[in-house]
């Protein structure tokens, strides 16, 4: 059914509804009809003791047969009529029958809402104001929920509190960790220690730490994690060779003595060099796997076949939010905000475009600026009370990005919003957390720390034990990707193979590659919660 149709049939459904409320003097009246599994529209009239013409008339959208739990437009008398038939041919009194059925059907509601949602039963003196203190939630959010309470709390009624977040993984493969007994990898490790005075086949932990002994170099930090990660595997039996090269500054010819004197070919795999002009250099003149550790902006220009990407492209972040909506919205407005440039305009265009054709959206709009930046008027022409708006910010635009948050988080108490983005910039630490956390802010990212994991603990453990220091960032994506590509690796099969195998996480790292064997795909979905905390919900 096409997103237009379901639009005219909302709003058929929604005039029959309002014709029921408000006219209830009048001779005929209209209610839902939940289909159940198996019924055809023949069959719903059948039982409803009306022509299939007349019940299609009613429902002038349903071009097939009707889907499970979908609702159709009955007459109230033909529903009823229906109704009274079953009881009278019972053998069980009508009386018993009624209540076991309000019970049972209450029941099951209950079970069938606990499944998705936190609940909570309405009791006497309940009010907003108490829900505020007790779940944190506005009058507006709760409505946004439970539309019936439009009409005023009721004791007794079952409330949806929240959705319960639970991780997506269904479509997802993961990589089995294997060692092959008895087997011994050679790695080679190229990174700028700029360590020139001394001798590089000498190069050890004394020597790098004499250099740069705040522990803020890219080099050095990434060095330490792939220790802990190479010592990680030499506990579980794995033979590990390490060879640790300096590669210098970009200017010098250190790289040049490396290719051409220190037999890199004979090592399994090479991790490094940082730079993107070295990478290449360096795949173009070994037949191994070389590793690029970091992100760049040219490693779309990578051609060389045996160039691993450890960091996605930024069109994969795009994407990414993409299918996150597309799987999860199902009714409500969409808006993008645009910093109005080209660049800027054609990803929201192309967005738009997708979300339009993949979501059941009833509008997607996308706000540019006026002036240098977007009026809350422009906000509230769009967003609408009581139903669900999900912003995308398709800029990094500091005063942009700024100014949209601060217009959505001061919003009328009964409209509410959720704010997404794709390109997670430094603009974001600039604003505070809290402001965040108040519209749920999810963003894409290509790391996510669940700090009470097994792999995380074990990790900070292992490095502060050794190092007397708490973990970098370089140093966990050091740890990450050098044991991700030994430990695959060490089962004996090549790279392509094993990525082919499964996805894989790391203490904070996604590992992806299923889509292209030479580029990671993997990414989070992570969200700011109200008590300032981050969830992964994908």
């Amino acid at each position: 059914m096409g997103v237009e149709h379901m639009k005219h049939l909302k709003f058929f459904i929604f005039l029959c509804i309002l014709t029921f409320t408000v006219s209830c003097g009048q001779q005929r009246r209209y209610i839902q009809y939940k289909v159940k599994k198996g019924e055809t529209m023949s069959k719903i009239a059948q039982k409803l003791d009306m022509k299939t013409q007349d019940l299609l008339r009613l429902n002038p959208d349903v071009t097939s047969e009707p889907k499970k739990n979908s609702f159709l437009v009955v007459p109230e008398r033909k529903l009823n009529n229906f109704k009274n038939k079953l009881k009278k041919s019972s053998e069980i009194e009508s009386d018993t029958i009624s209540n076991n059925t309000i019970v049972d059907e209450k029941t099951k509601l209950l079970e069938e809402l606990k499944e998705k949602f936190e609940v909570y039963e309405v009791k006497k003196g309940d009010t907003f104001y108490s829900f505020k203190k007790k779940f944190n939630l506005t009058r507006g959010e709760l409505l946004l929920l439970n539309p019936e309470l439009s009409k005023g709390l009721k004791v007794g009624q079952i409330l949806k509190i929240r959705e319960k977040q639970v991780e997506v993984v269904a479509d997802e493969v993961f990589y089995d960790d294997y060692i092959l007994n008895g087997n011994s990898l050679k790695v080679a490790l190229l990174l700028p220690f700029r360590t020139s005075k001394y001798n590089i086949d000498t190069l050890t932990t004394k020597t790098i730490f004499t250099k740069n002994a705040t522990l803020v170099n890219i080099a050095t930090d990434f060095y330490l994690g792939a220790e802990i990660a190479i010592d990680s595997l030499r506990r579980r039996g794995l033979d590990v060779e390490l060879n640790v090269f300096d590669t210098g500054s970009r200017r010098g010819n250190n790289l040049n003595s490396i290719i051409s004197e220190k037999g890199l070919n004979s090592n399994n795999v090479v991790i490094g060099p940082l730079y993107s002009e070295e990478i290449q250099k360096v795949a173009a003149n070994v037949n191994i796997p070389v590793v690029f550790p970091v992100y760049s902006n040219n490693q779309s220009n990578f051609h060389s076949s045996n160039i691993i990407k450890t960091s996605p492209e930024k069109s994969v972040f795009r994407e990414e939010l993409e299918r996150y909506l597309k799987a999860n919205f199902d009714e409500g407005n969409i808006i993008i905000v645009s910093d109005g440039k080209s660049q800027s305009l054609r990803t929201s265009n192309m967005l738009k475009s997708s979300l339009e054709f993949g979501t059941m959206a009833n509008t997607v709009n996308i706000l540019t600026p006026k002036d240098g930046y977007i009026a809350k008027s422009k906000f509230l022409d769009i967003i609408k009370p009581n139903t669900k708006n999900w912003v995308v910010i398709a800029t990094d635009n500091n005063i942009i990005v700024g100014n949209a948050i601060n217009s959505l988080i001061s919003l009328p108490e009964e409209t509410t919003v959720k704010v997404f983005t794709y390109d997670k910039g430094k603009v974001y630490s600039k604003i505070d957390n809290r402001k965040l956390a108040k519209i749920g802010f999810t963003y894409v990212s290509d790391e996510f720390v669940d700090e009470e994991s097994l792999s995380s603990r074990t990790f900070t453990k292992q490095y502060l034990k050794k190092n007397n220091a708490l973990p970098s960032f370089y140093a966990t994506k050091g740890f990450d990707i050098t044991y991700d590509i030994l430990v695959r690796l060490a089962s004996g099969n090549d790279l392509n193979t094993t990525f082919k195998q499964g996805a894989s996480i790391r203490v904070e790292t996604k590992f992806d590659y299923r889509n292209n064997n030479r580029e990671n795909q993997g990414l989070f979905i992570v969200q700011y919660n109200k008590d300032l905390s981050l969830s992964k919900l994908k």
